[in-house]
């Protein structure tokens, strides 16, 4: 197992105890409350409607950051030309639909390129996991009220509309 792997799966393990012991570690949920309640915590605690308009305002700000980690903690010329590389062979593949033996080889080649990718996005998964797992369980105890257990599908829904526009507006791979 590679160092990145091995990376992964302490940031792993130390965000999932700490999504697990939210509650029974009053120092975590306090230190994150008191950051987060007077700055984002604001947004959530408009009267309604506007409190949904906060929600909006938290998923673009979350969006934003994460692109931006994205940007500037990967290798974004390596990120290109693997996807370069990734989409000559798979058009390639097309190619070969009705031959197995071929099409098998060619994916043998894809297959090469998880790693080579997982490796150029580490960077940005290891800085920025444990705060999102942080900041995820915070969220939940404002959101649970508002939306109940929905809250987590109206995030991603939101984050992959803002993901989407801030990583063309600022090029990322």
């Amino acid at each position: 197992m590679n160092k990145g792997m091995i990376i992964f799966f302490v940031m792993f393990i130390i965000s999932a105890y700490i999504a697990s012991s939210w509650d029974s570690l009053p120092l975590v949920k306090n230190t994150v409350s008191s950051i987060l309640d007077p700055s984002l915590g604001i947004l959530l605690k408009w009267p309604n409607p506007y409190n949904y308009v906060g929600f909006i305002i938290i998923i673009g700000l979350t969006s934003l950051i994460l692109t931006l980690a994205q940007k500037y903690l990967s290798d974004q010329a390596a990120l290109r030309e693997l996807k370069k590389e990734q989409k000559i062979l798979s058009e390639e593949m097309k190619k070969y639909k009705e031959h197995p033996e071929k099409l098998m080889e060619l994916q043998k080649k894809q297959l090469e390129f998880l790693p080579k990718t997982f490796e150029l996005t580490m960077k940005p998964i290891m800085f920025t996991t444990i705060p999102i797992v942080l900041f995820f369980r915070w969220f939940g105890m404002y959101l649970n009220p508002m939306f109940g257990g929905w809250w987590i599908l109206y995030y991603l829904i939101g984050s992959m509309i803002f993901s989407g526009i801030f990583r063309k507006l600022f090029n990322v791979a």
